[in-house]
């Protein structure tokens, strides 16, 4: 049984296992054996043409970014993150990277879907800027107005103390939300940042950007990992998410159940994601780069499970429902149909990385997977969605709680 092997329960924590299940449940598919979802991978190609298109139509000269939440703080033109950062003056390069370290991780998992209904107007430019921009220069705002410190005099910076007193009336005000600009999830935000102070506290810590010191302290060489980035960043945080599913003492987080996945396994039909610490540590990645330590290995961690790049897939046609009255559902997180969505997005994504470096001539080293994420599936997920929804939504609906996606 799985709950009495810990050491096969602490596998589901690592993205070697993350893409090993993902990859079966594309076997499965490619073998019409889902539940939910056919696989068609003829129109793989084409897919990877709307992708590399859009690529070349954000960044000509091929110089991409890693996906990662500093994408989003630019906002008409003017990076935000930047203007703040030199605004501060920060004492050294250390004092920097715990601010960012605050700002990123607060930011991350503020980042859940925003809705349809909800936009953010922005005082400089004077936009309403909706979905991921508009909840990242939110929480900006508010990281520069001190509402995760508690310390006045220190309003750039993120605490314990502030994050286990924040109430959903203070976010929500954040936010400008309120029934005429409806965002989802707000109390389900705040009470995440309420257990991430509580987490803190347990784990001996005053503030998220004290992961930074513990990363500088662990690169005795100047490099680090990714993967052992993500494992301190599950081992970190993996207690402020809601209780779903435990083993042998270990929670699990974003890990889910599908009965024909590794039936012969000790941890049978569980299939691990982790989205938000995988979105969350291709985020942390930079303010180390700035400090002058090389992060190796990026690759390791998967591609991101979540409706854009998800949505890439599904209306491109690569997968289909096998009903289509699906589309018309709600479906919870949980469900074997967003399961089977989710993992066969990861396996996918390595699939289409593949592709996209062969197509441009590249290595993983100079491509790696968060650029093509970047260039990018995202993009071309959000693309595609503009071109065939009013509005430009995802092609399925999931029920959120503000914690997964």
């Amino acid at each position: 049984m799985p709950d009495r092997d810990p050491e096969a329960v602490r596998l589901l924590l690592k993205p070697a296992m993350i893409r090993a299940r993902a990859r079966e449940m594309l076997t499965l598919g490619r073998a019409g054996q889902l539940l939910h979802f056919t696989v068609q991978p003829e129109r793989l190609e084409a897919c990877a043409d709307y992708v590399l298109d859009t690529i070349k139509a954000n960044y000509p000269t091929l110089e991409i970014p890693f996906h990662a939440r500093w994408r989003h703080f630019t906002v008409a033109g003017v990076d935000r993150w930047s203007a703040l950062d030199r605004a501060a003056g920060f004492t050294d390069a250390t004092a920097r990277g715990r601010a960012a370290y605050d700002l990123a991780i607060v930011s991350v998992l503020l980042d859940a879907g925003a809705g349809p209904d909800w936009s953010y107007r922005d005082a400089l430019s004077g936009q309403a800027i909706a979905r991921s921009e508009g909840l990242a220069l939110a929480s900006l705002d508010m990281f520069a107005a001190g509402l995760f410190s508690s310390d006045p005099a220190q309003p750039l910076r993120v605490d314990a103390t502030a994050l286990k007193r924040l109430d959903a009336a203070a976010l929500a005000a954040g936010f400008q939300a309120g029934p005429d600009n409806p965002l989802l999830a707000v109390g389900g935000r705040a009470a995440l940042l309420n257990r991430l102070g509580e987490e803190l506290e347990r784990r001996g810590l005053k503030r998220p950007g004290d992961l930074f010191d513990r990363f500088l302290g662990a690169a005795e060489t100047g490099t680090l990992r990714a993967s052992h980035m993500l494992s301190e960043v599950l081992a970190c945080f993996g207690g402020i998410w809601p209780s779903r599913l435990t083993l042998a003492g270990i929670a699990l987080g974003d890990t889910w159940r599908h009965p024909l996945i590794a039936p012969e396994a000790k941890t049978a039909g569980l299939v691990p994601f982790h989205k938000l610490s995988q979105w969350l540590t291709y985020s942390l990645i930079e303010p180390l780069q700035w400090a002058g330590i090389a992060v190796i290995d990026i690759d390791d961690l998967t591609g991101l499970p979540e409706y854009r790049n998800g949505g890439l897939f599904l209306d491109t046609g690569v997968i289909a429902l096998k009903d289509e009255a699906d589309a018309a559902r709600a479906h919870e997180a949980g469900s074997t149909l967003v399961v089977e969505w989710r993992a066969l997005t990861v396996a996918l994504l390595d699939e289409i990385g593949a592709l996209i470096r062969q197509r441009l001539g590249r290595t993983r080293e100079e491509l790696p997977l968060a650029k093509v994420l970047e260039g990018g599936t995202w993009s071309a997920g959000r693309r595609i969605a503009a071109e065939k929804r009013p509005g430009g939504g995802p092609p399925l609906t999931i029920i959120s709680d503000g914690t997964v996606f």
